[in-house]
């Protein structure tokens, strides 16, 4: 691996593990952070259409495309529902084993992964691991029945988003796109979507005419940041698709540090400890599934 390659597979943990950390930080309700959040990826994709040349997709590409970053907007909305009920250090690690978990089952069931006995019992044996290590990360010292409640709940959140999440994933691999070309109108989507969104909550709060949703466009930029980069690690000619996930997954660590330490979300010794074994559990999981 080069030193180049090496730099381009870390802007995926350093977008993605900042992202919700800094969209937390700038405040607001969900609907600020996704339709600034958005507004930022889709400036993001515009000039690097401009920038790259790339030409985009038309026909049913353009439309899955789009399909893709609504799902990925729909997920997203869930996500920070859950950020308000348990914080972003619980969260992370939850969401991006339950992605994990959605995509590598869409593989096999779908697309004709692991093939061979042995794969998939190592991979379902993975995917245990997986949902053992979000479980950790989730494990509460002293629970109290509110602080249970919120957990609950943010997991039902979660696990109606992970739909979304597994459409972003999905859709592009259903057009047979390239991911650089589909960059742009998943934006449009991710966009569109929460714009709709946020016109539908209008009448109660109107986030166009509040600062907070216009700082989370910074946000977007990380988010943005990190989608590009990984599509450029995981080609053939810099660290691969495998490599380029595994790197791409540590950036729940990030996430998950940068949401204890800088948005201050309490967590005891022993929550802190388990938390970590939790986070080295899934990232060695997410390695076994992608070399299989």
């Amino acid at each position: 691996m080069s030193a180049i390659a090496l730099l381009v597979g870390l802007g995926p943990v350093l977008g993605w593990g900042l992202f919700p950390t800094v969209s937390a930080k700038f405040g607001g309700k969900p609907t600020n952070q996704i339709v600034g959040a958005t507004f930022g990826t889709l400036i993001f994709a515009f000039v690097y259409l401009l920038i790259s040349g790339n030409s985009i997709p038309m026909g049913s590409k353009f439309v899955l495309s789009l399909i893709s970053g609504a799902g990925w907007s729909f997920g997203q909305i869930m996500s920070f529902k859950s950020f308000k009920l348990i914080g972003s250090s619980r969260v992370m690690p939850i969401t991006t084993a339950l992605q994990l978990i959605a995509t590598a089952l869409w593989g096999v069931f779908a697309l004709g992964n692991w093939a061979g006995t042995t794969s998939r019992i190592i991979g379902f044996v993975a995917l245990i691991v997986i949902i053992i290590g979000a479980t950790m990360t989730a494990w509460q010292e002293h629970p109290d029945k509110q602080g249970s409640k919120d957990l609950r709940n943010a997991v039902v959140l979660l696990l109606i988003g992970v739909i979304g999440y597994w459409l972003y994933s999905a859709a592009p691999q259903a057009a047979q796109i390239n991911g650089k070309e589909a960059f742009l109108p998943q934006a449009l989507g991710m966009f569109i979507t929460a714009v709709i969104y946020c016109l539908i909550n209008i009448k109660k709060d109107n986030v166009f005419k509040q600062k907070e949703s216009y700082l989370q466009i910074i946000s977007g930029f990380f988010f943005a940041f990190a989608a590009l980069t990984y599509l450029i690690s995981a080609q053939p000619d810099m660290n691969g698709l495998a490599t380029g996930f595994v790197l791409s997954q540590t950036s729940v660590v990030l996430a998950t540090l940068t949401g204890v330490y800088f948005l201050h979300e309490s967590k005891t010794r022993k929550e802190l400890v388990v938390t970590l074994l939790g986070l080295i559990l899934i990232v060695v999981a997410a390695t076994a599934t992608a070399f299989l």
